[in-house]
């Protein structure tokens, strides 16, 4: 390893160590190895940061992002909720089965983990700690884990930043994640229900749940809602339009369900819902820009080949691989926010997957899926920091305790995923 790609990992790790956000620790390593490395020149900067925006696929972030808050503002969210509540509030332990199917339901709308613990954490937690049914940390912790459903259930953000890097069909890694992020549903509902039923919490159902109205009456005003995701996925794999394209339709879809047939949705509330859209994915599209040049760096100066003939001569089996991998994720996971983990971490280990004849397809799944859960694991979690924001009452601590449970059954899950390739290769053969 020489000098210059030396400077750019220890550079990075030291300006993360020392707070730097993470998107200016990019930039500024690659800075410093490109001023010490010869085959890397100046003039490659502004190239390489536009090339990191200019991006069709990448573009399918920002208007899903948009899409997820104009679902929120239009009053699509808590229609599902009204709907779920409705169907399955009856059962014991109703709450922890409704917040898990309606955070799968709202990520198949807007791909984004944070924005599914908001729009469904600010509907649900009050409703399960209303008479102190559940206690606030449990409630807490189930809304900070459902949000990591929205980057399970295509469409996923994250999917799509891997697709984009390792240049793989983006439909086909979101077919290949709708049976593993199910399955993540399910085995999150059963860790849920068991803590309740273990502590008793919500031992009885509500059966007349949202006030008066019948299941006809709340199943109608919902259709629309219910159709969001039909439309966006439907059209997806259908081959009717790309992921970017339906990202675009997802957002056109909300604001004429929310203006014209919920009528909750006016000027203000659209220009607010685009704007808080704007600055989340700005912060996103910066990131991509550096990461970009820092990837373009990392590849000039040779570090994935050398972490690629270095793992293929220490590791001889792939599914060794797989489990360092998984391994490495969940370390990440627990430090940086998915999106950065895949812009970091994937340069360097799609191309060992490869090597060690791994579909790609299948370890991005492994990727989302594992990063994702890395989006709720301790200490840095960024659902479990929105979470926070539903109550005052809700502590970190208290978040801590009770997102383990869920982060070790998850651990199952992710395995599964591994060593069980039809779990996520059979819907992509089937439709091949």
């Amino acid at each position: 390893m020489n000098l210059a790609a030396i400077v750019l990992v220890a550079s990075l790790i030291i300006f993360m160590a020392i707070g730097i956000p993470i998107t200016f620790s990019l930039g500024m390593s690659s800075v410093l190895a490109i001023i010490l490395s010869k085959p890397l020149s100046f003039s490659l900067i502004a190239t390489k940061i536009f090339a990191g925006a200019d991006s069709f696929p990448i573009l399918a972030v920002i208007y899903f992002m948009i899409a997820g808050e104009l679902m929120l503002q239009g009053g699509l969210t808590k229609r599902l909720v009204a709907l779920f509540r409705k169907a399955l509030g009856w059962l014991p332990g109703s709450m922890v089965i409704i917040s898990f199917v309606t955070c799968a339901f709202f990520g198949a709308i807007s791909g984004s983990a944070l924005a599914t613990t908001a729009a469904i954490g600010n509907v649900m937690y009050p409703e399960m700690t209303k008479d102190d049914e559940y206690p606030v940390p449990f409630a807490a912790s189930v809304q900070a884990v459902g949000g990591t459903l929205g980057t399970m259930i295509p469409p996923s953000l994250p999917l799509i930043l891997y697709g984009c890097l390792s240049g793989t069909s983006v439909s086909s890694l979101f077919i290949a994640t709708i049976i593993p992020g199910l399955m993540m549903m399910v085995i999150y509902t059963i860790t849920g229900l068991t803590i309740a039923r273990k502590h008793g919490y919500g031992r009885h159902g509500n059966s007349s749940a949202v006030d008066e109205k019948s299941f006809g009456q709340v199943f109608r005003e919902a259709i629309w809602a219910l159709l969001s995701p039909i439309i966006i996925l439907g059209g997806i794999y259908g081959g009717i339009f790309t992921a970017t394209e339906a990202a675009i339709v997802a957002c056109l879809y909300s604001l004429i369900v929310g203006i014209f047939l919920y009528k909750e949705l006016d000027f203000k509330t659209a220009y607010n819902a685009i704007l808080s859209a704007a600055r989340s994915s700005a912060s996103v599209m910066f990131l991509c820009c550096c990461a970009t040049l820092f990837g373009y760096c990392m590849t000039v100066l040779g570090l994935p080949q050398m972490v690629t003939g270095a793992m293929t001569k220490v590791i001889a089996s792939p599914l060794v691989f797989l489990l360092g991998a998984n391994i490495i994720y969940l370390f990440c996971g627990m430090f940086v926010d998915a999106t950065t983990a895949i812009l970091l971490v994937c340069p360097l280990l799609y191309p060992a997957a490869a090597a060690f004849g791994i579909d790609l397809v299948q370890f991005g799944v492994i990727t989302g899926i594992n990063l994702s859960m890395g989006i709720v694991t301790p200490p840095f979690g960024g659902c479990m920091f929105v979470a926070t924001g539903l109550d005052k009452r809700i502590t970190l601590e208290g978040l801590y305790k009770g997102v383990i449970p869920y982060c070790l059954t998850g651990c199952v899950g992710i395995l599964l995923v591994t060593y069980v390739q039809p779990i996520s290769m059979f819907l992509v053969n089937v439709m091949k």
